[in-house]
């Protein structure tokens, strides 16, 4: 997986900066959605890796694909069939979505909890991760009985754990050592 992310880094900062560029990023990231999902699909995929010459590849996709994606989003389609990397346009999506997510500066931050989490919380703990992270915060709440009490956070590579199964555990390992 690592080294599809490898290969798909260039296709998506290509992407993104063109798109910067042109004012369009929400544009190519529907374009680059959809094409994603077509290659997502177990026939084209079949197709392509099955042996296709490039230009067979490249005229089907762009086929699929249609009127759904503009001339540049064509070209750009046509480099990554001539460079055979159609395959990996679901790690260019991803990386394009991490790449507009730092643009914005916005972050999306996981929140678990015991029970559920009210509307007054959710604001009250947008605030303070907007404060502390200095960016917009999109929180993805979650419910899991299994922490007992309290929260985990996760916000790319910070994790909080502010629950009770969290600190047993920290727990239960310094008494052990």
């Amino acid at each position: 997986m690592s080294e599809l992310t490898t290969v798909a880094r260039p296709y998506a900062k290509a992407a993104f900066d063109f798109a910067v560029e042109a004012k369009a990023i929400d544009s190519w990231l529907v374009q680059l959605t959809f094409a994603a999902e077509v290659a997502k699909d177990s026939a084209i995929k079949g197709y392509i890796s099955g042996g296709a010459s490039v230009e067979q590849a490249q005229a089907l996709f762009l086929n699929v694909c249609g009127e759904q994606v503009d001339s540049q989003g064509q070209n750009f389609l046509k480099v990554m069939a001539e460079n055979e990397r159609l395959l990996v346009l679901p790690q260019v999506l991803e990386q394009f979505i991490a790449l507009k997510a730092d643009f914005d500066q916005e972050v999306s931050v996981d929140v678990t909890s015991a029970v559920e989490i009210t509307a007054e919380q959710k604001t009250t703990l947008s605030a303070a991760l907007e404060k502390r992270l200095a960016r917009k915060v999109k929180l993805n709440c979650f419910v899991d009985a299994s922490i007992v009490s309290g929260l985990v956070i996760k916000a790319g590579d910070m994790v909080i754990d502010g629950s009770i199964k969290g600190k047993l555990n920290r727990l239960a390992t310094t008494l052990q050592s």
